[in-house]
């Protein structure tokens, strides 16, 4: 089945999410593909993010997964303060929301187990 990834390479919304994690300071080997292909299909059907260029939805949401796997002093190592400032407006606005692009993405880093322990200490989840 993975000779199919080998045979027709990889797509170029893959690559293009690729760049962004890089230039947010998160090695794209370290975040697992089902997890870029769901960040790409979570894109696919937000507004918001349909409405902005793939650069900079790709942007955007590799800054947000970037700074829940690395937490913030790693993340303020990679980008800057104004930076993580920025991301974790965002973060608060998601978690206070619950239902939009951002919360998602926080949502799959936590399923998925990348979230920092320091990030998830800050999420309440609620068994339902």
């Amino acid at each position: 089945m993975f000779g199919l990834f080998d045979l027709f390479g990889r797509s170029a919304a893959v690559k293009a999410l690729d760049h962004a994690l890089r230039e947010a300071g998160l090695h794209p080997l370290l975040v697992p593909e089902a997890v870029k292909l769901t960040i790409l299909q979570l894109q696919k059907k937000d507004e918001a993010a349909r409405s902005m260029s793939r650069e900079t939805a790709n942007d955007e949401a590799a800054l947000l997964l970037a700074y829940c796997m690395l937490g913030r002093a790693q993340f303020i190592e990679s980008n800057d303060l104004a930076a993580a400032e920025r991301v974790e407006q965002r973060f608060d606005d998601a978690i206070a929301a619950g239902d939009s692009l951002d919360a998602k993405i926080i949502l799959l880093a936590v399923h998925s187990g990348l979230i920092a322990p320091e990030i998830a200490d800050r999420i309440d989840i609620e068994d339902r």
